[in-house]
Formats: structure tokens, C-alpha cells, sequence
């Protein structure tokens, strides 16, 4: 069964998952995308709605985190249009997965306060200087992000929510030492080796080659000498993001998004709940029973209570809302500040809840969030407007099929033309995959070339789109000998190479396995290098392999082995020696922590997997 999770534990599924839970509000971003909005959604999960908006808002804290980040580097990751596509889709596969999280702990009950939150807030390194928290930091990132305070709030309670699971998950296994310590033994193993290298350009320019060789192999390869299909096209591109410096919004339109959203600003009642938890109802009803004769809720939590992690706090559960209540409270029924249940039957046993603390419903006064309202209603108008401009542009460019003018002319954008390029080479600006489709796939183009007419609108990430069509059209050829003969001449060289260098590593090989090597590496002009010792955990990965998968050295005698490295060369290698890993009693305790760690994201892992496979999961427009 251990084998089995730490498996699943290195899984990619798994590090999405802990990346998820794990990192700070400011990667991740929660709270403020559970609600639903009123917009065109980007995906419905289990009737809940992340709404386009809402997208575009984690999508672009996302960026700007990575822009802090990567300083100037940045830059390069934005033009690169595959990969800011990439990342909006990572961002919402984020959304969704928060969303299933945070169902599962409503579920579950699990909760955090207003002093948790802020103190999580102020401990987040990224609001810091020189380990204290910078109030001005903060706001800047307020700012450039368009967040609220109250959206942070509750995007750093649903993370104190989430590593409650974590912390349930990773308390649910029990790992032995002696099995920590055999592991870490071996992964700490150290080998003693030394290397010998065979350099492949050393060999590659000697190689000789003929006109007759090189003629074969381009007769043999004449599909890797292909010019690919080139084209010129003219285009329209679209952006949403041009659409919100020419919408405006009233007070009449914040005073009706306002009441008919009001859901959205109103904090529900909230309950402070404490329990104790027994394993059965008799021992429930004699703690019970000492409860109703005054003694301490607090203290007979600590000293009885079966739930170890409210056990600590005094039993304290923390706040919840009546809608998030597992059933086994709501049977409790507490309405008043200090009214104790009676004993209740949940699913580890018996428990008994306390009413710690209420906090009234508080509708948040439009003055407070009008410029939150006003953000909304102008992103939603400019999609808006956007989806009406492509709507215009798609009548206009079937209505005049002859050329783009009649579409420019209704949008007010210039037409924009290229000069030739391949589906390898696509200008930047429209280096889109349904773009890309449209222009070579579709019915611009056919074998005689252009086909005179003009694309559908095309969609593409980052709510933009294109209307287009080909101008001009060079099929695909195969490249004259002549043209490609200098890079033949290199292909056939190295194909030589790494052939002779083949045969020279395995008879040298041989030649060291037989105890004959000494004079065989000097005659080839190479020789063992420096001794080195490596650890499993290395960083050069093919060396490490390649040093671990060989039989430990008996009788003091060396043994031999090879790999290629990054360069093809042939790298030699000699096993010296092998050295067992060394762990103490502190360092077992510490890697035991880290496996029990493991097997509760491996378990949470699963969790996730189970939650989606179940789910309700509608994918919306997203580009």
C-alpha cells in the first residue's frame, strides 16, 4: 500500500492538486470566484458557476504574479500567445478544482475566523519586508489586481479551509519507521565512480563522405526535405479588452446590479460551534451530564474529546452558516449563545455540540462596494459589446465574400496583411490553434490555391477574435539536392559518427570488463577522470540511472557501464565503490512526518479524483 501512494504521491495529477491547496490566495485565487455571475459563464460545476468575469479576473492575478516574478523575463512568456492560452486553461482547471474543495469542506464543516484570516494574511511572505507585514505592499497588490479586501478575506479562509483537509488526510495513515528507514538507506546511498568521455564531434569531423552517400541519403529522405504550404492572408482581429474604454456605466446601472445581486454583498448569520466527541453514547451522557452541572466546556473537550484537532482548540469547530451545516448539527438545533445539545450520533461516534457565539447577517451598503459593482457591470458590458461587434463583423464579411472591406468598414478596424509565412512560422499577433486551422484546414484554401473567400469569426484565447482569408498560396515541394546539400552532408556525417562512436564504446567497454582497459583508454587517447562521489538525488538524471542500475563492485574489483549525455556522446563510467545511506533517529522522525504527509495528499489526490468523476462539470466559452 505505501509503494502504491508514494506513486500516486509523484503523479502530475498530484502536484496540480497541491498546487491548488497549497500556495497562497495570490496564485491561486478563491473566494471571490465561488459566486456565481451574471456574465456568460466559463464552466458549471455541480450547478455552481464560474462566470467569464470571474475567469478573467484569476487569470489576470495569475499574470500579474508571474510578472512579479519573472521581472523583465516575463515579457517573453506574454508574446508567446500558446502559452498565455495554456496558462488561462490552468487557471480554470484551478477554479473548478477550488470549487469541488470547497464544496467537500462545506460538506465537512470545516471552517476559519475573521483572527485566522488576518493572521494568515499578515504571515504571507509576499506582504512582507524584512519578516513583517507592510501595509502598503498589500495595498499595492489591492490595487493592481482589483481586489477588494473582503475577496482576499475570503480567498485566504477558503485556503485555511482547504489545509484543515489537508491536515484530516494526512492524520488518516499510520507509516513505520523501520520501512522510512530502509528507504531513506538507499536513497542516500552514495557511489563512488570515476568517467571517461568519447566526444561525438570529435569523431563527427572526421568523417569523409561522397557525393554518391550524400545522393543516397536524400534519396531515402526526401520527405525530410520538405518545403511546407506557405501563405499570405489578410485579416480583422477583434479584442474585447478595446470594447471597455467605450462603455460607460450609470448609477442607474450600479443601483439595479446592486439589488439584483445583493446575495453577493450580504454576509449570512455565522455560529461558533465547539464539540465533543466520544467513542460511545454512555461515555457521551456521562460528559453530558457533567456539562449540565457546570464544568468547563473547554477543558473536558481537551481532556475527553476523541477529535483530536478541535481537541487542541478547546474543541472550537469555528464559524459556520446554516447552509454549510452538516446534518448531525443541524439536528442539534442550538439557537442561543451557550446552549449545549444533547448527545448526538455522528459517524466516529457521539458527540455533543456547544453554541460558542453568533454573528448577525450584515448586508454590506452599496457605498461600501459601488466601485466593486461598477468594475463588474463594465467588464460584463464590454464582453457585451464585444460578442455584438464579432456579430456584426460575421454579417458583414458573408454578406460582401469578395474581401474584408465591407467588415472593416462596419467595425472601424483596419485590415491587416502579411507577407508569407508557414504553419511553423505563424506572425505572432495571430498565432492562435483555430487561427492556424482556419487558414490551412479549412475552405480558404485548396489545391489550386486561394479560394476567394472569407472566414467565419474565429474565437481565440483572451477574448479575442479573428475574421480573415487567404490572399495568396504556395504548396507544399520537396526541396531541390542542391538547395539542402549543406545540411545533408551534416546529417550523414553525424549518422557515420554515432555509428563508429557505437562500436569504439562497446569494444572499449568490453576491453574494461576483461581487466584490459588501461592500455585500450590510453591508445584511444581518453582516461578515467577525478573520483566522484554521487546520491541518488543528483541532478544529471541519465548519469544517476545508468550509475544505480549497475551490479555493486565484489572483491574490491571495479565494474563498468555507459550512457549517452545530452550531447550523444559516449560517457564510460567505473564503479568504484558503494557506500550505504546514513539516517538518524531525528532525521527518521522527520522524513516519517514528511511520508505521513504524503500519504494524506495521496488520499486527497483521490479525493479530488472521485469529486470530479462524480461532478456535474459544463464547460462554457472560455476565449
Amino acid at each position: 500500500m505505501m509503494d502504491n501512494l508514494r506513486t500516486a504521491a509523484n503523479s502530475p495529477v498530484l502536484k496540480i492538486v497541491l498546487a491548488l491547496i497549497i500556495l497562497s490566495f495570490v496564485l491561486t485565487g478563491v473566494g471571490g470566484y465561488l459566486t456565481s455571475g451574471t456574465g456568460s459563464y466559463a464552466a458549471e460545476v455541480n450547478g455552481q458557476t464560474i462566470s467569464r468575469a470571474q475567469l478573467e479576473q484569476a487569470f489576470q492575478q495569475e499574470r500579474n504574479m508571474l510578472q512579479e516574478q519573472l521581472g523583465d523575463k516575463f515579457s517573453v512568456l506574454a508574446s508567446n500567445e500558446q502559452s498565455m492560452k495554456q496558462i488561462r486553461s490552468q487557471v480554470l482547471e484551478r477554479l473548478i478544482n477550488n470549487v469541488l474543495i470547497d464544496q467537500y469542506s462545506r460538506e465537512l464543516g470545516l471552517s476559519a475566523s475573521d483572527e485566522q484570516v488576518k493572521d494568515a494574511i499578515r504571515n504571507i511572505s509576499y506582504f512582507q519586508i524584512n519578516g513583517k507585514f507592510d501595509n502598503n505592499k498589500y495595498l499595492d497588490f489591492l490595487n493592481r489586481s482589483n481586489l477588494s479586501p473582503d475577496i482576499v478575506a475570503e480567498q485566504t479562509r477558503q485556503n485555511l479551509i482547504n489545509q484543515q483537509l489537508i491536515m484530516v488526510f494526512s492524520g488518516s495513515e499510520i507509516v513505520l519507521p523501520g520501512e522510512v528507514k530502509l528507504n531513506a538507506e538507499l536513497l542516500l546511498q552514495q557511489r563512488a565512480i570515476r568517467l571517461a568521455t568519447l566526444e561525438l564531434k570529435k569523431v563527427h569531423v572526421q568523417q569523409e563522405v561522397t557525393d554518391k552517400d550524400l545522393q543516397d541519403y536524400y534519396n531515402l529522405n526526401k520527405n525530410s526535405f520538405i518545403a511546407p504550404e506557405e501563405v499570405k492572408i489578410s485579416y480583422i482581429r477583434m479584442d474585447a479588452a478595446d470594447e471597455m474604454d467605450k462603455v460607460s456605466v450609470t448609477s442607474v446601472d450600479i443601483d439595479s446590479y446592486y439589488e439584483h445581486n445583493l446575495k453577493r454583498y450580504t454576509q449570512s448569520e455565522q455560529k461558533k460551534y465547539s464539540l465533543i466527541q466520544l467513542a460511545t453514547e454512555a461515555e457521551a451522557k456521562v460528559v453530558l451530564d457533567e456539562l449540565n452541572k457546570g464544568a468547563d466546556f473547554g477543558k473536558l473537550a481537551t481532556e475527553k474529546s476523541t477529535d483530536k484537532f478541535s481537541a487542541k482548540n478547546k474543541g472550537e469547530i469555528g464559524w459556520m452558516e446554516e447552509n454549510s451545516l452538516p446534518e448531525e448539527m443541524k439536528k442539534a438545533n442550538l439557537q442561543e449563545k451557550g446552549q449545549i445539545s444533547s448527545v448526538i450520533k455522528v459517524p466516529n461516534g457521539f458527540a455533543i455540540f456547544h453554541l460558542d457565539d453568533i454573528k448577525p447577517q450584515i448586508i454590506k451598503p452599496l457605498s461600501e462596494v459601488r466601485s466593486e459593482v461598477e468594475k463588474t457591470i463594465k467588464q460584463e458590458k464590454a464582453v457585451d459589446a464585444f460578442y455584438a461587434l464579432q456579430q456584426k463583423v460575421s454579417d458583414a464579411a458573408t454578406s460582401d465574400n469578395e474581401s474584408l472591406t465591407s467588415a472593416e468598414e462596419v467595425s472601424g478596424i483596419k485590415i491587416v496583411t502579411t507577407g508569407w509565412f508557414d504553419r511553423n512560422n505563424v506572425p505572432a499577433e495571430i498565432n492562435f490553434g483555430p487561427v492556424i486551422h482556419a487558414i490551412f484546414e479549412s475552405n480558404l484554401v485548396d489545391g489550386q490555391g486561394p479560394t476567394g473567400a472569407n472566414s467565419d469569426v474565429i474565437s481565440v484565447e483572451g477574448d479575442r477574435a479573428f475574421v480573415l482569408r487567404v490572399d495568396n498560396y504556395k504548396p507544399e515541394t520537396v526541396q531541390p539536392f542542391e538547395q539542402v546539400k549543406k545540411q545533408v552532408t551534416e546529417l550523414v556525417k553525424r549518422q557515420k559518427a554515432e555509428k563508429q562512436l557505437q562500436v569504439e564504446s562497446e569494444r572499449l567497454l568490453t576491453a574494461l570488463k576483461e581487466g584490459k582497459g588501461e592500455q585500450v583508454l590510453k591508445d584511444a587517447g581518453i582516461q578515467f577522470g577525478e573520483p566522484q562521489v554521487i546520491q541518488r538525488t543528483s541532478q544529471n538524471n541519465a548519469l544517476v540511472d545508468a550509475v544505480f542500475a549497475l551490479p555493486q563492485p565484489k572483491e574490491g574489483k571495479a565494474e563498468y557501464g555507459s550512457v549517452k549525455n545530452s550531447l550523444d556522446d559516449v560517457v564510460l563510467i567505473q564503479l568504484d565503490k558503494v557506500t550505504p545511506g546514513v539516517i538518524s533517529e531525528e532525521q527518521i522522525k522527520g522524513m516519517t512526518d514528511g511520508y505521513q504527509n504524503e500519504i494524506g495528499n495521496s488520499m486527497l489526490e483521490s479525493l479530488l479524483i472521485n469529486l470530479r468523476e462524480k461532478a456535474k462539470i459544463k464547460f462554457g466559452h472560455i476565449e
